[in-house]
């Protein structure tokens, strides 16, 4: 699997709320609206910046804070292409895989903003085109490429009807 990207970038203990504001957690279901409000606390413009494809990059522990799905749901449905981080909260990065998000462990530090990278995960690189420069990442194993690939464990359920591990 091969990604390209524009990045936007972040810093450490990015929470969910950050993701997605509790304020509009409860008011609706479609993912689709919430994704119009991602990182809206931090920018509130955000959501006219992004592409489709484009890249999260943030520090450490991405993902803190609450375990609501939302924050991945809304994040997937804005149609971001993989989420680069140092470190994820661990229920972060469940539902994250859960729902078939691209999370990648690496570091991020030579990474800046609007930075066009390419990710072979199957290499397990990333090229950052605008400095020439490759950085490892931390593989994912092979069974959670799969889900990835299968856009998230129900969809690999309803395709294999087992975990074929």
């Amino acid at each position: 699997m091969e990604l390209t990207g524009k990045t936007h970038k972040f810093g450490d203990d990015i929470n969910t709320d950050y993701i997605i504001s509790g304020r509009y957690k409860f008011k609706t279901l479609d993912m689709s609206e919430l994704a119009q409000h991602i990182f809206e606390d931090i920018d509130p413009d955000f959501s006219k910046k992004i592409g489709p494809g484009d890249f999260i990059v943030a520090g450490n522990n991405f993902g803190c804070g609450s375990s609501r799905e939302q924050a991945v749901l809304a994040l997937k449905y804005a149609k971001i292409g993989a989420i680069i981080a140092k470190s994820f909260a661990r229920i972060f990065f469940r539902n994250g895989i859960n729902v078939g998000l691209v999370l990648i462990e690496a570091n991020t530090d030579s990474i800046s903003q609007n930075d066009i990278l390419r990710i072979d995960l199957a290499e397990g690189k990333i090229f950052n085109e605008a400095k020439k420069e490759i950085i490892q990442i931390r593989p994912l194993p092979d069974f959670l490429l799969k889900i990835i690939n299968e856009g998230g464990v129900a969809n690999y359920l309803k395709k294999y009807r087992d975990f074929q591990i």
